[in-house]
C-alpha cells in the first residue's frame, strides 16, 4: 500500500489556513460595500478578489505536483524545500497584488511559483523514468 504524502498533507493544511483569511477579507469588503456579486466599481474589492483568486488558481495544481514528487520518491528535504518556496512565493504574490497591480513583488512571486512547479514536474517525470 502506498504511504500518504505526509509533507504534502502538511503544506496542504498550511495553504488552507492561509486561504481562509483571504476569503474572509473578500467577504468583509463585500459586507462593507454591499456588493454581493462581482466587484462593482470598488478597486479594493477587486484587488482582494484577484489576490484570493490567483492563490486558488495556482495552489491546487502546485500541491498536486508536490504530492506527485513526494509519491514518486523525491527526497523529503527536497519536497519540504519546494513546499516552503511555494508558500513564500504565494505569500509574496498575494501581498504584492493587494498593494498594487503593477508591483514587482507580483513578478517575483509568480516567477518563484512557476519555477517550483516546473522543478516539481521535471522531478516527477525523472522519477517515473527511473532517472533519479
Amino acid at each position: 500500500m502506498l504511504e500518504a504524502p505526509q509533507i504534502t498533507l502538511f503544506f496542504t493544511a498550511i495553504f488552507v489556513l492561509v486561504s481562509v483569511p483571504m476569503s474572509i477579507m473578500v467577504g468583509l469588503r463585500r459586507a462593507k460595500t454591499g456588493i454581493m456579486l462581482l466587484h462593482g466599481d470598488d478597486e479594493d474589492l477587486l484587488k482582494r478578489m484577484r489576490a484570493h483568486g490567483n492563490f486558488t488558481e495556482y495552489v491546487p495544481l502546485a500541491l498536486l505536483a508536490l504530492a506527485g514528487a513526494e509519491i514518486t520518491g523525491a527526497p523529503g528535504w527536497f519536497v519540504m524545500v519546494c513546499g516552503g518556496v511555494l508558500l513564500l512565493a504565494r505569500l509574496i504574490h498575494y501581498a504584492a497584488l493587494r498593494r498594487s497591480a503593477t508591483s514587482g513583488g507580483r513578478l517575483v512571486g509568480a516567477a518563484m511559483t512557476s519555477l517550483v512547479m516546473t522543478v516539481l514536474a521535471a522531478t516527477i517525470l525523472a522519477q517515473l523514468a527511473g532517472m533519479v
